[in-house]
């Protein structure tokens, strides 16, 4: 131990944590210490999310109460043994991204005041393929988690019907998270239109709950599937990520036969690890299956031929796509 920090054994490999009594969640007496030891706890799920992944850092170098900021170039200072990989930005921007392969990795950016992990869907050796296809359940306000969950439900039948199977997490907050494993042979685009063609589908089959509605103006009191999460350079908290909300919750891997009973508080810094040690990491499976979105994408193909229904908005910092409709908010393009 040195002067004001603690030394961590990580997988065999030194991780110095500096200031370890520094509060991080003031609500709940949590410390820095405590949060390198949760992802000490967690770390063969935090690092299967992570794994060889592009990763933007999101720090509160003060805690949940003090400022953040979002780090995706690698920091200077990077240790050698971790590795990066060079990413596009939509404005054809480059950055070096950190790309864990090791427990000690995740440790070593706890120390910098990381507490939620922001993995890009790709690895390090192909950073223009998807491998994941992210499903995004954005309840809107009047709804809440247990309407993710009934969504959640309709999506999972929605995918067998299309030969794919889903793996659901919490968001750490309202949201419900699935994560469908796929072949890393289509692009941002592809991957983004097949996102695109479950949105459409599951509006229409509960049109009452679900939206895909880009503009919040337009949503009303349902589940937005946020397809672009497919976009490029749009992430979501990783597997096992805690999340910078009062209680310390995390975004926690499931079973499908737990998400009807469960509740995002049910897991945190304190309650994950427990469960960890006696489950495991319940998603550990997935990386033994790659799907295919052939399926996905004619059915985007008939939405297009059949019903005319093309692409829709891209986030504002995109460049603005070919097909891609008017991004102007319906409201302001009524008064034109």
């Amino acid at each position: 131990m040195a002067a004001g920090a603690v030394e961590l054994d990580v997988a065999g490999r030194t991780v110095r944590v500096s200031h370890p009594d520094k509060t991080y969640y003031p609500e709940r007496g949590f410390t820095k210490l405590d949060v390198a030891q949760y992802y000490l706890a967690v770390a063969d799920g935090v690092l299967r999310g992570l794994r060889d992944r592009p990763t933007t850092m999101q720090r509160f170098p003060d805690g949940v109460e003090g400022e953040f900021f979002y780090q995706k170039r690698a920091p200077k200072g990077l240790p050698e043994w971790l590795p990066t990989a060079r990413i596009a930005f939509p404005s054809g921007r480059f950055a070096d991204e950190m790309c864990p392969t090791e427990p000690a990795a995740v440790i070593w950016a706890a120390n910098l005041g990381c507490l939620t992990f922001h993995p890009w869907p790709v690895r390090r050796t192909d950073t223009d393929h998807p491998d994941e296809l992210r499903i995004d359940l954005d309840p809107q306000p009047g709804t809440g988690f247990a309407d993710a969950v009934r969504v959640a439900g309709d999506l999972r039948e929605l995918l067998a019907e299309h030969g794919l199977r889903g793996w659901p997490k919490t968001s750490g907050g309202r949201g419900v998270h699935v994560y469908v494993p796929i072949r890393p042979q289509w692009t941002f685009t592809q991957v983004r239109r097949a996102a695109i063609a479950l949105a459409r589908t599951l509006e229409r089959r509960r049109p009452d709950g679900v939206t895909s509605a880009w503009w919040k103006e337009e949503r009303g009191a349902k589940v937005f599937v946020d397809y672009n999460q497919m976009a490029r350079d749009r992430t979501i908290a990783s597997p096992y990520s805690l999340r910078a909300r009062p209680r310390a919750t995390v975004s926690a891997p499931l079973r499908w036969e737990e998400l009807a009973d469960a509740a995002p508080e049910d897991f945190d810094l304190r309650t994950v690890p427990v469960r960890f040690a006696e489950l495991g990491d319940v998603h550990a499976d997935m990386e033994g299956h790659a799907f295919g979105l052939e399926s996905l994408l004619e059915l985007a193909d008939r939405q297009e031929s059949d019903e005319g229904l093309g692409d829709l908005p891209y986030p504002p910092d995109h460049p603005k796509m070919p097909g891609e409709p008017a991004r102007v908010q319906p409201s302001r393009a009524r008064k034109r």
